[in-house]
């Protein structure tokens, strides 16, 4: 009976798990209603590098940019061709600052969003978790979407992400919200 019990406990704990680690997705489209629903109940940061967001793209409905990693300009990765990305040692105390700005606490609703949603988006979520913030989401797939698989356009970030969708963005950054040292 004991065994029975204990499968069971497991069972219903690594269900959980699974259901827990997967209710910290949202799509671009659901993102972008909740801020036209209730924008002002929770804060949706953009966790790129603002050097990135310059090049790539922004949506103004961001509440802040807050970077989770940034490139530091002064470590080459060569066998990787590109900077190296360290994380942000006062992200957790920025995004907390922008909650009060907005009369919200650590229990409040925070979403991330980043390029593809799972080199930063997913990691910033979970790291505002290890810092006692409670109810943390983000942007499955991110601001630019994932690579197509095959066809001329194979490897370019077309398929998904807030711009695919055809949310609202642009490359005009705004100044009140972007990140600056």
């Amino acid at each position: 009976m004991k065994q029975i019990l204990t499968a069971l406990l497991v069972t219903f704990a690594i269900s959980f798990s699974v259901q827990a680690e997967e209710a910290l997705s949202l799509t671009p489209q659901q993102t972008y209603d909740m801020v036209q629903a209730q924008g002002d109940e929770f804060l949706f940061v953009d966790v790129r590098d603002p050097v990135e967001i310059m090049f790539i793209g922004y949506t103004d409905l961001v509440d802040k940019n807050i970077p989770f990693k940034l490139a530091d300009r002064s470590d080459f990765l060569d066998d990787k061709g590109r900077f190296a990305m360290n994380t942000n040692p006062e992200f957790a105390a920025q995004v907390e600052n922008a909650l009060k700005k907005k009369g919200l606490t650590k229990d409040d609703l925070v979403i991330t969003m980043c390029r593809s949603g799972s080199s930063r988006g997913k990691p910033s979520a979970e790291y505002l978790m290890e810092r006692g913030f409670t109810n943390v989401k983000y942007i499955d797939h991110g601001f630019q979407g994932s690579g197509a698989k095959e066809g001329k356009k194979k490897g370019m970030r077309i398929v998904n992400g807030w711009q695919n969708d055809g949310l609202p963005w642009s490359m005009k950054l705004n100044p009140e919200k972007i990140y600056r040292p």
